[in-house]
């Protein structure tokens, strides 16, 4: 039995085609990426995963690795001393914008460069490598593999670093980076350059939505009060100078990269990711956006939708054999109810069913299925909330 659910994103992502735009030009490795790959994944609380596309295509992590190493600045440090270092405020300025406070020297937050660089210094470690390795063991706990440097993205992208390079300076001379801040630029370019594909940037995403908690290994990678901080920075921040723009159009904490992706994350329901590699003019994905614009039209995604979680949509489930109607059938029909009864479901369903909930009963139905015969008939009750 087809799931609706992997219908509907086959059927959306064939109408939000080309949405034109162009690779990011600047790095000599993305320069040269195919720009017509792509894929989509999206992740559920409980670990179900749907994709479209080439999702085990690898690429970049880029600026996507910025809420996690934020979040590992957070766990390491605590909100206070991180605070000390990075704002939280919306910049209004493009990604790579030399954009600080002009009386603390502060960068504004930690999506844009100059904050993600700070954030990059206050992970734990003795050492960029020490740092780095941390770093992306974190990111991996998220994903829930291992992930691994891209050795030729990080050479060219460290060897094109000159405005960030500018920023790490610029950074140690206010004081807010210490000690090396070429050691802390190498260790941010390889954050950038570690290689994920879009499964796992949706697995990441979902565990966020999913309090920290990482929906297949079950375990809790980030406390749930530092969850909430991310999502708040990545709502405001997290689309540079179309953040506006995303949260009335889309409304949910996101994340771009150069590399053509985005991450989603609807609290409590949904991680979603997408990969294509054509660029708007603010360095997020074209196509991308336009994806995420129609799935939180058609399915209600805005976060200002308050709705139950998925795992309350299904009440309960039973067959007639265990619970037959009070309605007395006659003749035939009472046959046929006798001779179906052990292979027909009742679904009694509550909740304010937005798409984690009505996702959760299509794959209940659809799990199901193959254990009922084909002539099997469904009844679903709905009860008041």
């Amino acid at each position: 039995m087809r799931n609706p659910v992997q219908d509907y994103l086959e059927q959306i992502v064939a109408q939000c085609g080309d949405a034109g735009g162009e690779v990011a030009g600047y790095i000599p490795e993305l320069a040269a990426a195919d720009p017509d790959r792509f894929s989509l994944c999206l992740a559920t609380v409980d670990g179900q995963v749907y994709e479209v596309g080439e999702s085990d295509h690898r690429y970049s992590i880029q600026s996507m690795s910025k809420p996690f190493t934020y979040a590992l600045g957070l766990h390491d440090q605590g909100i206070e001393a991180v605070a000390r270092k990075v704002d939280v405020e919306p910049s209004g300025d493009a990604f790579n914008e030399i954009s600080v406070s002009p009386d603390t020297g502060r960068p504004k937050n930690p999506m844009i460069n100059a904050g993600a660089i700070t954030a990059s210094s206050l992970v734990a470690g003795d050492s960029g490598d020490e740092r780095f390795a941390r770093a992306v063991e974190w990111y991996g706990r998220f994903a829930g593999r291992e992930l691994e440097l891209d050795s030729s993205i990080y050479s060219s992208e460290l060897g094109t670093a000159h405005r960030n390079r500018a920023i790490a300076h610029m950074l140690r001379e206010f004081g807010i980076l210490e000690g090396d801040p070429e050691e802390v630029l190498d260790q941010y370019v390889r954050q950038c350059s570690v290689a994920v594909d879009t499964r796992d940037l949706a697995l990441m995403a979902a565990t966020l939505a999913n309090g920290g908690r990482q929906p297949r290994t079950g375990e809790q990678v980030l406390d749930p009060a530092l969850v909430e901080h991310v999502l708040s920075v990545m709502t405001t921040c997290g689309m540079y100078d179309a953040a506006g723009d995303w949260v009335t159009a889309v409304g949910m904490p996101a994340k771009s990269g150069v590399s053509g992706g985005i991450i989603g994350v609807l609290p409590g329901q949904v991680g979603i990711a997408v990969f294509s590699p054509r660029l708007d003019p603010h360095g997020n994905s074209a196509r991308g956006v336009a994806l995420f614009e129609r799935m939180s039209t058609d399915m209600e995604m805005h976060l200002m939708h308050v709705s139950r979680g998925s795992r309350n949509a299904v009440r309960s489930s039973y067959s007639l054999a265990s619970a037959r109607s009070n309605t007395h059938w006659q003749g035939a029909d009472e046959e046929v109810l006798d001779r179906v009864a052990d292979r027909a479901v009742v679904y009694e369903l509550h909740g304010d069913l937005l798409f984690a909930g009505a996702e959760k009963i299509v794959r209940t139905v659809v799990e199901d299925g193959p254990e009922l015969a084909s002539s099997t008939s469904r009844t679903s009750t709905t009860s008041p909330t």
